[in-house]
């Protein structure tokens, strides 16, 4: 990851502030951490999903950057919204705000996975414009270090 751009992320942590916002979210640095072994020396940015007319913490949204074998099945884009949260679109929100990002390090498309029964999660993936890949088997040395499901649906994010 570019150094000032890193140097900017950890100054906005520090500081509490904004990553990105729209009118009913804002996204802030919640853990930034480099070379992260277990997922294949990708870089891993959690951002917190705040209510803006609430100021409290709807959920989270990572994102990792690189390319590993892990990332076939966890994706480069991972959240979750907190039940009462939930229904209001967050999750569609945080990902839209963190299209620039991808793009600004380098990422011309990202994946995202989902459970076969995610419903709204395939919702978000299809109101982002994704385009479904495929469904794959997980492999279960992924499933026992990752605790995920044996099959994901695969969605590519363009960051275009």
């Amino acid at each position: 990851m570019k150094t000032s751009l890193l140097r900017k992320l950890k100054i906005l942590h520090f500081l509490r502030l904004s990553f990105a916002q729209d009118d009913a979210i804002r996204l802030r640095v919640k853990c930034i951490q480099l070379a992260v072994v277990q997922i294949g020396l990708a870089d891993s940015l959690t951002f917190s999903i705040i209510e803006k007319s609430s100021g409290r913490i709807a959920g989270e949204i990572a994102l990792r950057i690189g390319e590993a074998p892990c990332l076939d099945y966890l994706g480069h884009i991972g959240y979750h919204i907190d039940p009462s949260y939930r229904g209001r679109h967050f999750a569609m929100r945080a990902c839209a705000l963190c299209r620039s990002f991808l793009k600004e390090v380098g990422m011309h498309s990202a994946v995202i996975t989902t459970d076969e029964d995610n419903l709204p999660s395939i919702r978000t993936c299809e109101g982002l414009g994704c385009r479904f890949e495929c469904t794959v088997d997980v492999p279960s040395w992924c499933v026992d270090e990752f605790q995920i499901s044996n099959r994901k649906r695969r969605y590519i994010f363009d960051t275009a």
